[in-house]
């Protein structure tokens, strides 16, 4: 029996923290990881997600795994918090909830993105 990709981000999103665009930038203050996940393609046209940290989806286990030789010098350790950005908040709810397979207790990702974000930040209701 397959499942269908709806099936699979209704999975990952039980195992995650979804949180809002007003929420990013508590992240940052109390220690935790912004990452931005788009192509860069998908940023130049969009735009840049101040404060975050970019590693494409290509890459993303190897930089945040715990014991590897690849991980990138600002993680700490499972416990610290995560929050995966993509353009729309899909493609970040399965990246986070691998996150969550390597043991990272606070995964997360941004509900609606980067387009969610950019929208917050220039509607002045911050």
């Amino acid at each position: 029996m397959s499942v269908t990709v709806d099936d699979l981000l209704v999975q990952a999103r039980r195992r995650i923290r979804r949180i809002g665009p007003h929420e990013l930038a508590g992240v940052v203050r109390d220690g935790g990881i912004v990452v931005d996940i788009r192509p860069a393609g998908q940023r130049r046209a969009e735009g840049e997600l101040p404060g975050a940290v970019v590693v494409e989806r290509n890459v993303l286990e190897w930089r945040f795994d715990p014991r590897g030789g690849h991980r990138l010098p600002g993680v700490r350790g499972l416990d610290q918090p995560v929050v995966v950005v993509c353009s729309e908040g899909y493609a970040s709810s399965l990246a986070a909830a691998s996150l969550a397979d390597l043991g990272y207790t606070g995964a997360a990702d941004l509900v609606g993105g980067y387009c969610a974000w950019r929208s917050w930040f220039t509607g002045g209701s911050r």
